[in-house]
């Protein structure tokens, strides 16, 4: 049995196991009438024997799976012949590559040693055993902890505790893995980052003016001199940034401030989700309508009142991006309008104050660390985008602060110089590394102060 139809067999014994336990449990106390007689609903005794079911089989599966592919191919390496065998270490990888290949069908038997072919046949024989072996020890377990469990069930058993309990310590891996999986990601770039730093100064990268990553590959080889100064990144994506944020802050608040206040609930059930349907347009779909509408009537429009403008530009990125992130501002500006308590307006009006007058001088500033945090994670959101750059404003790494011209951010560079074939041993490929840390760091401060300001006003208001 495939791995992925044992899965699927311990799923539909798991929902067994919960019968078998729930039933158990009403017999013991004649039915549903003396339900009160036990200490937990009859579904948290199948939820107990289906967890004790499904649990340890699934720990055998995930370890069986994790090494079963290094014993077979330890016992295959022992089948091959003694020639084969005692081959350098780099040869016997190839053939045991080979063999793997034969095995998932990339390659033809025509294509591969005899030696192979033999190999891949014992491994083929030996994967059946094994995931026979699983099977038959999978059911078994599922089967004998089922009736153990079966066995153990009485009226005065806690199922409740033990299910709360174990539902309790797969959160908490859940979490360790979140977790961990974050410290692994930062530690990862960071560590490919100090590489580059060790090679490039920190003060060239983060100051330098001139940004081409192309290194020389022979001595003698021109035009490729590397220079790593990031400026002209950091520049491209505060232009590109801040263009979209003219557009989503003032569009984004002042539609919230419409639904949250004046729009009727009738409007306001309709709007409010087709302005949030924005976010939900794949970023490509942004790009396309950048470079094949926007691009190409901004330099119509230019060229009628005589600027010029690039096809790819700044300003044709930053729109589109803006018109992007006009929910993260408008839902959370929405939200934070909306939880003002009613008392600040009422006071308002009962000192003579009109609708303008309340929004203005009351529900604004009130609202207003909510509405800060949302501009933040937007700003985020805009400074982590690529694809609509890539597209729309080019991979020009031009020092400029002329909207009308073509730039880069540093997200689109990190994709450029990580595309393709690389040797993470130069300058170029380790620059991505050192530009994703810098982003990292920024986003994270951008994330942590929303992140406050939002829990302040919550603190003040809940």
């Amino acid at each position: 049995m495939t791995p992925a139809a044992l899965l699927v067999a311990l799923a539909l014994l798991s929902v067994g196991a919960f019968w078998i336990g729930k039933s158990r449990s009403l017999a013991i106390v004649g039915g549903t009438r003396g339900v009160r007689n036990l200490h937990s609903l009859p579904s948290h005794y199948g939820f107990m024997t289906a967890l004790w079911c499904a649990l340890p089989a699934l720990a055998v599966i995930l370890v069986w799976l994790v090494f079963q592919d290094a014993i077979i191919l330890r016992l295959v390496t022992d089948h091959l012949p003694a020639g084969v065998r005692d081959l350098p270490a780099n040869e016997l990888s190839l053939v045991l590559n080979d063999v793997r290949n034969l095995v998932a069908g990339n390659v033809g038997r025509d294509a591969v040693s005899e030696a192979a072919r033999g190999a891949a046949d014992e491994y083929v024989r030996l994967r059946g055993i094994s995931r026979m072996s699983l099977t038959v020890l999978t059911l078994v377990m599922v089967v004998c902890t089922a009736l153990f469990v079966r066995s153990r069930i009485t009226p005065e058993l806690r199922a409740r505790n033990r299910v709360e309990k174990v539902v309790e310590w797969m959160l908490i891996g859940c979490s360790t893995i979140a977790v961990f999986t974050t410290i692994g990601i930062v530690a990862s770039v960071a560590f490919e980052a100090f590489r580059f730093f060790s090679m490039v100064s920190p003060i060239e990268f983060l100051f330098g003016t001139n940004w081409s990553p192309q290194t020389a590959i022979r001595a003698d080889q021109v035009g490729s001199s590397g220079s790593f100064g990031a400026v002209p990144l950091f520049a491209g994506t505060l232009l590109i940034s801040l263009i979209a944020m003219v557009i989503a802050v003032p569009i984004g608040l002042f539609s919230a401030i419409y639904l949250a206040e004046y729009a009727n609930p009738r409007f306001r059930t309709y709007a409010k989700p087709l302005i949030e349907v924005l976010a939900g347009v794949p970023t490509v779909v942004y790009g396309f309508f950048a470079a094949l509408t926007i691009g190409p009537a901004l330099r119509g429009w230019g060229e009628s009142f005589g600027i010029s403008v690039a096809s790819e530009s700044a300003l044709a990125a930053g729109l589109v991006m803006g018109i992007m992130i006009i929910p993260f501002v408008s839902s959370l500006a929405d939200d934070m309008i909306s939880a003002v308590p009613q008392s600040l307006r009422d006071g308002a009006y009962a000192l003579g104050a009109t609708r303008s007058e309340t929004i203005k001088q009351v529900v604004i500033r009130a609202a207003l660390p909510g509405i800060v945090g949302g501009v933040l994670l937007a700003v985020s959101r805009a400074i982590g985008e690529t694809m609509i750059v890539v597209m729309a404003a080019g991979l020009a790494a031009n020092l400029t602060a002329n909207p009308f011209e073509a730039v880069t951010t540093v997200t689109v560079q990190i994709v450029t110089l990580l595309v393709g074939d690389q040797e993470f041993d130069s300058p170029k490929t380790l620059a991505a590394f050192a530009l994703g840390l810098v982003l990292f760091l920024v986003t994270l401060a951008l994330n942590v102060l929303a992140l406050h300001i939002v829990r302040k006003y919550r603190e003040q208001y809940e």
